[in-house]
């Protein structure tokens, strides 16, 4: 790496980072060879799958009332027809539904169902409500539909009791109110070849008193809005089933053992007690400050660190939002693009940046969610080698203030050590806070580092790290959720649906055979009138919001323009030859993720699995075609908006034949 090779924007004072570089590297592969384990993803147990029946009920629904659900008529009836089926009541099923209403696609009382496993609606805002919850993306950028709404939020990070009000908002705006069946999921789907329509299994469970109820249904359009990270797990810990303390997941929190509320963050319940938290993810970055103020002594156990820098919380000044922020139509997606035009490391010198937040400072976050900088990466080992040399260059400054900044706020030199992150900024989500890194300075807070290991095991009163015992009365485990790259991205394997489409062919046996197979990232050949969350042959931002946004402009348009074409029900199936070339795409783009093989195992890599050398030439191939858009969101908008000037090229649509 020469002076010759840096990117511009690259900071000044290139000589003294390059002589850091190798030392650097050797840093970054030593400490991801501790945390590497042969047992990949399988070190968790999904909590819905656990045969433990303890482990298995850390995953029931603390939130929801099953007494006035039930007191509900149904808004899905056994043998329904529909025309439209949503399966996920969060932000991506909420956005969807609105964006069909507002193209006019929904106009009968039967026309539109969500379908969706919590109580209410909100998505990962319905389950997670621990105490510290803030979203990590600026609220003027994430909370969707603000400028259809009207509603100004109340701080720059919102609260994730605003967040899921705003899904609640969104859903009275629109009449979605009678139109979702909760505590409900599809277990299977069938595309019947004769009808031309879906056929779904749903089951509700309507609460201990009723139990289960299963339901056949008919759908014209099946669109599964699901989310990201939807299903918690937790550890192989030996003996964790038999801790005798209380035990919760951060996304059912238990505020009948901590005291206080949502609403009322007073965690009163911990007064006195010891409380071991297991992960040092986004998640618990904002809990463990909370802990510490009630708590008599806090362990926070850690495997890896998070990148932690700041995070400049405000409240929203009104005349700020009516003349700068909100201030003319269209606002809200001139703040997106200009946020992500930082992220995606293409700001040139002089660009405002409106937002001015911890994520535009970090432009090799840009290698895990593309740029138009970097251009197609050749696939040979030097190309590939020379542009994760220069992310690695591109991130350093910023790496080393992360690292500084800890030894400036933590005061015991040791523990400031072990909070110090040693990957790239694209490893793991980055962090921000200005309150989780100062919590260490409390003599009630103690950090226990595993060293990259992990828990040992739990006995009845205490977890063990390293043949030393830490008794405690609570065990919080902030311990994440399935990796969103579970099943190379089958929309099956996410969602935990058998989908068959024509012919009865699975879509498991499609995948297994092929690797990932969409056209544009949410359609596949062979599954008519199914469309599915954006996660590979897509384009990422690290605002999920504005990338669920553009999914769902682009299924309403396939859907609208295909209606049109026919004036009336459509038929809509992507081409083998479209989706086969847009695989092309994929595959030309996937030197450009190489960036992750120098990765930490955790849930970006597949805790590991995703850099394992050994496999053959034909599973990396199909691992291959799983890649994103390589030069970053706001490049493929722009080639969605230019390919929906055409007439749905690489799409058979044709008129349901069966009305």
């Amino acid at each position: 790496m020469t002076t010759s090779d840096v990117l511009p924007g690259a900071p000044p004072n290139m000589e003294a980072i390059q002589a850091k570089f190798a030392s650097l590297q050797q840093k970054y592969t030593e400490e991801a060879a501790k945390r590497f384990r042969s047992d990949g993803t399988s070190q968790y147990v999904n909590l819905a799958d656990a045969k433990n029946e303890r482990i298995h009920d850390l995953g029931r629904d603390p939130w929801v009332d099953h007494a006035a659900l039930n007191g509900q008529t149904p808004a899905v009836k056994d043998g329904g027809k529909y025309k439209f089926v949503i399966l996920g009541g969060g932000y991506g099923g909420l956005i969807a539904a609105v964006k069909l209403i507002e193209a006019g696609l929904v106009n009968g009382p039967d026309d539109l169902r969500i379908i969706e496993a919590g109580g209410g609606y909100g998505g990962t805002w319905y389950w997670n409500r621990y105490p510290g919850l803030h979203c990590d993306v600026e609220s003027y950028l994430y909370m969707p539909l603000l400028e259809e709404t009207g509603y100004m939020p109340k701080h720059k990070y919102s609260t994730g009791l605003e967040l899921r009000e705003q899904a609640e908002r969104i859903a009275t705006k629109w009449d979605l109110n009678d139109k979702a069946l909760f505590r409900s999921e599809i277990t299977e789907c069938r595309w019947s070849d004769e009808e031309e329509l879906w056929n779904l299994g749903v089951t509700e469970d309507r609460g201990p008193e009723e139990g289960k109820r299963s339901l056949n249904i008919q759908a014209n359009y099946f669109l599964v809005l699901s989310g990201v990270l939807t299903i918690p797990h937790v550890p192989k810990i030996p003996g964790l089933e038999g801790f005798g303390g209380e035990m919760f997941h951060t996304s059912r929190w238990n505020y009948g053992v901590t005291g206080g509320s949502q609403e009322d963050q007073t965690l009163t319940g911990l007064e006195g007690k010891r409380v071991g938290i297991i992960g040092t993810g986004a998640t618990a970055i904002q809990v463990v400050p909370q802990l510490a103020k009630f708590a008599k002594e806090v362990y926070v156990f850690q495997r890896t660190p998070s990148s932690v820098t700041w995070r400049g919380q405000k409240e929203t000044d009104p005349e700020e939002w009516k003349t700068k922020i909100a201030y003319k139509k269209g606002w809200q997606q001139e703040r997106r693009e200009n946020w992500d035009t930082f992220l995606n490391y293409a700001a040139k010198p002089g660009y405002p940046n409106l937002v001015a937040d911890g994520w535009t400072e970090m432009p090799a976050y840009a290698a895990v969610i593309g740029s138009p900088t970097f251009g197609i990466i050749e696939p040979t080992p030097e190309k590939i080698g020379e542009h994760v040399g220069r992310v690695l260059m591109l991130d350093i400054e910023r790496a080393e203030k992360v690292r500084g900044r800890i030894d400036e706020i933590v005061k015991d030199p040791k523990t400031a050590a072990a909070l110090k992150p040693w990957y790239p900024v694209w490893c793991k989500r980055p962090t921000f806070s200005d309150e989780y890194l100062q919590a260490f300075n409390l003599p009630n807070v103690h950090l226990v580092d595993t060293n990259g290991k992990g828990v040992d095991s739990a006995t009845t009163e205490a977890l063990v790290v390293d043949g030393q015992e830490y008794p405690l009365d609570i065990l919080v485990l902030s311990t994440g959720y399935r990796s969103p790259g579970y099943g190379a991205l089958n929309p099956a394997k996410r969602t935990g649906i058998k989908i068959y489409g024509r012919g009865g062919r699975s879509i498991d046996d499609k995948w297994e055979e092929k690797g990932a197979s969409t056209f544009h990232g949410i359609v596949s050949n062979g599954y008519p009138n199914f469309f599915f969350g954006p996660f590979g042959q897509f384009a990422q931002s690290a605002n999920n919001a504005e990338t669920l946004e553009v999914a769902a402009d682009h299924m309403v348009h396939f859907i609208k323009k295909a209606e049109e074409k026919v004036g009336g029900l459509a038929v809509i199936d992507a081409t083998n030859e479209a989706e086969e070339g847009w695989a092309m795409e994929a595959l030309k783009r996937a030197g450009y993720f190489a960036s992750l093989t120098v990765c930490t195992p955790g849930y970006m890599t597949l805790e590991g699995e995703f850099n394992k050398p050994d496999e053959s030439p034909a599973e990396m191939m199909k691992k291959a075609r799983m890649g994103l858009w390589s030069e970053g969101i706001l490049s493929f908008m722009k080639l969605l908006d230019e390919y929906r000037a055409g007439d749905l090229e690489g799409i058979d649509v044709n008129p349901r034949k069966s009305r």
